[in-house]
């Protein structure tokens, strides 16, 4: 693959032309809505057998009807298993299940999560987007990575957002701070990222490489919590800061160009290119100082998040909040 050959307007189609999966086995959280709807998609039309988790089945059963199509176009197959994050019970459940019938994964794409979200708990006591969006995948992505082939890989969504505010071992649920949304969402994606980087340090011996991803700023339901006017506000604040800078106002990825970078990293990139790293726009990502500001839309990694003895720090507590340990 030729240097820069991809960027941020590239779509999932554009990624794979000419890629037949045939034989791959992935799995896909998150599949009922956005861009985990698109990501089974693609990877099913190139022939890939997907695995899609979601919570409400129901509405994932229909959200999905053209991956189904997709798939017996391309030659690929598409199943649903539920799997509700926010549930520990749920993700142990649904983790035996996949762990009982024992067949192999190559890839794990941890796409689904919450944003901006009210405050509130999980099934388990945890603040909603830490839980979900990190623990729930912690468990789930650890009891499953058994199956994992070796020279398989994990790629963790994760976002610029993360950019919003590192991770917070000594007060994961707000107890001693005042509730952010924001900083919240900022936390369990930066937990994302240095989950990937643990992950990666663990599982690298077998060939397994894991990644996180940003998918850019798309329209999709994730932004379900945000009131018209916060919304507005961001995109006001973001139109100044490119303004500053001499550039044109903000302009939404597609959700196929949103995808993009999950099925670049996934099953394109080199594995050595992508491990332990944070990608966007079908690239890898720079490092940007802590002191340098930033447009929520720049691209750029802050270092905190890919710290090798923070990702360690950060998994031992996890494994601490959820009483297990892997």
């Amino acid at each position: 693959m030729k240097k820069n050959q991809f960027g941020a307007s590239t779509t999932t189609d554009e990624v794979l032309a000419g890629v037949n999966l045939q034989g791959k086995r992935i799995l896909v959280t998150g599949v009922s809505a956005g861009l985990g709807i698109e990501t089974a998609r693609a990877l099913a039309a190139h022939g890939a057998t997907v695995i899609g988790a979601a919570r409400d089945l129901k509405k994932a059963e229909s959200a999905t009807a053209g991956v189904r199509q997709a798939a017996s176009a391309g030659g690929g197959a598409f199943e649903l298993v539920s799997l509700d994050l926010a549930n520990l019970k749920d993700v142990r459940r649904s983790a035996d299940a996949l762990l009982t019938k024992g067949e192999p994964l190559d890839v794990i794409i941890a796409n689904a999560g919450v944003m901006a979200t009210p405050f509130g708990h999980t099934a388990d006591g945890f603040e909603t987007q830490f839980g979900t969006n990190h623990l729930g995948h912690f468990v789930f992505v650890n009891k499953i990575a058994p199956l994992l082939r070796n020279g398989g890989r994990l790629v963790n969504l994760a976002s610029s957002g993360h950019r919003f505010a590192n991770v917070s071992l000594d007060d994961p649920g707000f107890e001693k701070t005042p509730y952010d949304p924001f900083v919240a969402y900022g936390r369990s994606k930066t937990a994302n990222i240095l989950f990937a980087v643990a992950f990666d340090a663990r599982h690298r011996s077998r060939g397994i490489r894991a990644a996180a991803v940003h998918p850019g700023g798309i329209q999709t339901e994730l932004g379900r919590h945000m009131d018209q006017s916060q919304f507005q506000t961001l995109i006001d604040t973001i139109n100044k800061q490119l303004a500053a800078e001499g550039q044109g106002p903000f302009e939404f990825k597609t959700v196929p160009q949103g995808a993009a970078t999950s099925v670049w990293a996934a099953v394109v990139a080199s594995a050595d290119e992508v491990g332990a790293k944070y990608c966007e726009n079908c690239h890898v990502s720079e490092i940007v100082p802590d002191d340098r500001i930033i447009t929520p839309i720049s691209e750029g990694v802050r270092a905190y998040a890919l710290d090798p003895r923070a990702a360690e720090a950060l998994w031992k507590k996890s494994e601490e909040l959820v009483g297990e340990k892997f």
